[in-house]
């Protein structure tokens, strides 16, 4: 990677650590996000903290299609987690239309995660096996105070929607009747029958085929656009990003490194792992059967301990001795929108 300052369009920094204001329209807004997992040693108290999240902060708005990246163990899920209102953040708020889901009492917090929906990596784990498809559906309605003579019509359409039919041929299935796409779509439209704001979908292709990863992601593209849905995407592959999101963030031991809209992350990547994610994507072209990709050495580190400064700079092969490694990266706008925490775009 070479980096020319003169090309950089635009270097505007944004503080780090500093409290952002929450643009008009902003559905859901993350600021300064951290939640750590504490440690203990039987017998001998505190041993440090799992710092899963540390310091994130984006917003979404309404309709709006994102994708969070990054390799295993980066914070993606945990992240995803709290939003979600099952974790509890150590510092920073979550708040959507207005309100921190943080403060929430019991009733508001179960008003507030009808209003999301949830779309697991594993679809077979995800379905209670002893329960049909049909009782799936009708257990959130049921849970929500939907009137019974109300619930049979949305499960239908719900169903219809997520292309399960013959509808009557699936209502009396259990889980392990259903193929894994099948299952994915049991999953879907269990998120989608509370009529959602937003749905959350972690790696919701990833066990699955890959002759059926597209029609998935179709299907979920296509109620965004039909609901106009709000939709966070987790996943590892930069390869199916571009087919659904708006823009990309990039996850890297529990920090966002790069934020852009997808076409200027995928044509013009600026962070270093950015790169090395882009260098480890799977191409189908047999012209690069013989071509060798180098991609940075070593592991992603403890969060535990984790490095200081930068957090990637042990790895990065474009670090500046001296300051990579004492001073955390604040966010640079190279482009319109595209915010890289990078001290190459000092």
């Amino acid at each position: 990677m070479s980096v020319d300052s003169g090309s950089v369009v635009r270097q505007e920094q944004v503080s780090a650590g500093a409290p952002q204001a929450r643009p008009d329209g902003a559905m859901l807004s993350v600021r300064n996000l951290r939640v750590w997992f504490e440690l203990r040693r039987f017998g001998f108290g505190r041993a440090g903290s799992v710092r899963a999240v540390d310091d994130v902060s984006f917003d979404l708005g309404h309709g709006e299609a994102i994708a969070v990246v990054g390799e295993s163990g980066c914070g993606k899920s945990t992240l995803m987690k709290t939003i979600l209102g099952l974790y509890q953040p150590t510092g920073g708020e979550v708040s959507f239309l207005g309100s921190v889901v943080g403060e929430l009492g019991n009733l508001d917090l179960k008003q507030y995660r009808s209003r999301l929906g949830y779309v697991q990596q594993d679809p077979f784990g995800a379905l209670p096996p002893f329960m049909t498809v049909r009782r799936i559906l009708e257990e959130p309605l049921t849970i929500n105070g939907v009137p019974a003579p109300e619930r049979l019509p949305r499960i239908e359409r719900a169903m219809d929607e997520v292309k399960l039919t013959p509808i009557q041929d699936y209502t009396e299935k259990f889980p392990h009747m259903l193929s894994g796409g099948q299952q994915q779509r049991v999953v879907i439209a269990r998120a989608m029958i509370l009529q959602p704001n937003l749905i959350v979908a972690d790696e919701p292709v990833s066990m699955l085929d890959a002759s059926v990863r597209v029609e998935i992601l179709k299907l979920l593209r296509s109620l965004q656009e039909s609901h106009n849905l709000a939709v966070i995407y987790i996943t590892h592959d930069l390869s199916t990003v571009r087919y659904f999101s708006e823009r990309i963030f990039v996850m890297y031991a529990g920090k966002l490194v790069e934020k852009a809209p997808v076409r200027s992350l995928l044509d013009n990547p600026r962070h270093p792992y950015t790169h090395a994610l882009l260098a480890a994507t799977v191409d189908p072209d047999a012209g690069n059967a013989r071509t060798f990709r180098e991609v940075p050495p070593g592991e992603p580190p403890s969060l535990v301990r984790p490095p200081s400064g930068c957090r990637f700079h042990p790895r990065c092969p474009h670090r500046i001795e001296g300051l990579c490694e004492v001073e955390v990266p604040p966010e640079f706008e190279t482009n319109p929108n595209h915010l890289v925490a990078c001290w190459l775009y000092r």
